[in-house]
């Protein structure tokens, strides 16, 4: 039997994690943290079924000198640590052109419209319907010309990937969500999608069914991470863990862990900030303020607000920046409430230049393997990339070669 080792218990690891299980592989699953702790805490709770194009850099010059500006709340750019980004991002925006996008988009959309078929024995195995809606989330628009625009790429997209959707007027939208406090011109109704109300619970369900079925979970350092003569090997709390692969599945730390064995990942950050409020009376269905990039999505914990995207560096100190302008724009849609944490909470997406995450064998080492880079979508496509690599990992199937190591690292 095969053995290996996780390192990273977020959707992505407890998704590969459950992948190589299921396949024989005698797994240990290895973060410094319980599952569902970091990034995949802080997420909207979106399956994203719907999401069949990866995000473009944007090509409007007014909207990139917005971002420089600061004036952006959909994508704000922190200076101070230019240096370290400028060149993945300029990479991201050359691979953002329409043609390069285009093919980039044939891989991604192929494994997102996958993700439910992965999720849907996840969260009956792990008794975690409760968590999770079926009936999607929509888009909403302030304004009529980007409303207008929007119906214009929902039609695009249902003739070029079955992409469902349900085009809602102003009218229609104050309907459906009562509690809007003022007229919008519309909403896209993507009714494939699937909400949860707790991501990192989901996360953590998996986690438990991963151990129910054998497998070990452990604290453990992930920099402790060396290669021996038959494999590698961590420091664990009771010792060395050693098995023949490993799996680096750490998003944005992955990176980093890398560097000393010779891999330079060209990986940039979005940070996303998001805060709860109770007492307030927020929308139904979880719910994006398109012309304003924010969040507002019903959780078990209240209504939790998302920020838009700000690119930093991975150590970085949080700003008040974005989860205020957040917070005010919501403040518009909805009867917030008040807060429930004092502070917001934070997370940095792992972003590649190429937009498709890097999953498959690493090129210089035996027996190390590498899922992460998934963007915004590591919560829905954790499984779909885990079972991709435990295919490859347990010798029954390859992984495209538009998704290895090539071309990233």
């Amino acid at each position: 039997m095969k053995d290996c080792i996780v390192l990273g218990a977020g959707m992505v690891g407890v998704g590969t994690a459950l992948a190589l299980q299921r396949l024989g592989v005698a797994v240990t699953l290895a973060d410094r943290r319980p599952a569902g702790e970091e990034t995949s805490y802080g997420n909207a709770g979106i399956i994203q079924m719907e999401a069949v194009e990866p995000y473009p850099f944007p090509r409007q010059a007014g909207e990139i000198l917005s971002a420089a500006l600061g004036f952006n709340d959909k994508v704000r750019w922190r200076a101070g640590s230019l240096h370290r980004w400028a060149w993945p991002v300029l990479r991201y925006f050359l691979a953002s052109a329409p043609a390069s996008h285009r093919r980039i988009a044939a891989v991604y959309s192929a494994m997102i419209r996958q993700a439910g078929e992965d999720h849907a024995p996840l969260i009956e195995a792990a008794g975690a319907g409760d968590l999770i809606r079926r009936d999607g989330f929509r888009d909403v628009y302030r304004k009529p010309r980007s409303f207008d625009q929007a119906v214009h790429e929902a039609e695009r997209l249902r003739q070029e990937f079955g992409v469902a959707a349900r085009i809602e007027t102003g009218q229609d939208l104050a309907q459906a969500e009562p509690t809007l406090r003022i007229g919008l011109a519309g909403a896209v109704h993507w009714t494939d999608a699937w909400s949860c109300a707790d991501p990192g619970a989901l996360t953590a369900a998996y986690a438990r069914l991963f151990s129910a079925r054998g497998g070990t979970t452990v604290t453990a350092d992930a920099t402790t991470l060396r290669q021996t003569a038959g494999g590698w090997r961590i420091d664990g709390p009771d010792g060395p863990i050693e098995a023949e692969h490993v799996v680096v599945a750490l998003g944005p730390w992955s990176a980093d862990l890398l560097r000393p064995l010779g891999y330079r990942i060209p990986m940039f950050f979005k940070r996303g900030y998001h805060q709860h409020f109770t007492g307030g009376r927020g929308p139904d269905l979880p719910l994006i303020d398109a012309d304003r990039g924010i969040v507002v999505a019903p959780m078990r914990k209240g209504l939790r607000v998302l920020t838009g995207a700000e690119l930093t560096d991975l150590t970085a100190g949080a700003t008040r920046h974005q989860i205020d302008r957040a917070r005010m724009s919501a403040g518009e849609l909805f009867d917030l409430g008040t807060p429930v944490e004092s502070e917001a909470w934070f997370g940095n997406r792992p972003c590649l230049p190429g937009m498709l995450p890097i999953v498959g064998r690493a090129p210089r080492h035996k027996g190390l393997w590498l899922n992460f880079g998934h963007g915004h979508q590591g919560f829905t496509l954790g499984p779909t990339t885990g079972r991709m690599l435990a295919g490859e990992l347990a010798g029954n199937e390859r992984v495209p070669g538009e998704l290895g190591v090539g071309g990233e690292g």
